[in-house]
């Protein structure tokens, strides 16, 4: 479909406002609005124009990423890569911070370099460099 032009936002179901608020605001998101709606949603900007939707509906029961850490691989989005300029700098940055990288860095056969971290209820993000 030739009309799309882009991803809008994206929906990342978490356990606890203040503390997914407080994770992304780590990493550079602005707090915009919410809760709103039935769900309930708090909408969080990056500078860069990334917007997430921080869904306020999650299990508090488990912490396990029912995508990533089950033995039985289920449907679904697994992870965000966010596009960065600098992987090393951000690593750094990502490490003064104390959140721990889960997996890489990992160097591509083109040279680009991405690395993983998950959030405080295990969703997992990728910072991710073209080679």
């Amino acid at each position: 479909m030739k009309e799309i032009i882009g991803i809008n936002h994206i929906g990342i179901r978490v356990a606890s406002l203040d503390s997914a608020r407080a994770f992304y605001e780590q990493l550079g998101f602005i707090f915009i609005a919410g809760p709103i709606g039935p769900e309930p949603v708090a909408i969080m900007e990056h500078p860069s124009g990334v917007n997430i939707n921080l869904i306020l509906n999650a299990n508090t029961n488990s912490d396990k990423n029912i995508l990533m850490d089950a033995t039985e691989r289920y449907p679904g989005f697994t992870h965000v890569a966010l596009d960065v300029n600098d992987i090393k700098a951000v690593q750094k940055e990502i490490e003064k911070l104390n959140i721990h990288i889960t997996e890489g860095p990992i160097t591509l056969p083109n040279g680009g370099v991405m690395f993983f971290i998950r959030d405080q209820d295990n969703n997992v993000i990728e910072f991710h460099q073209n080679g």
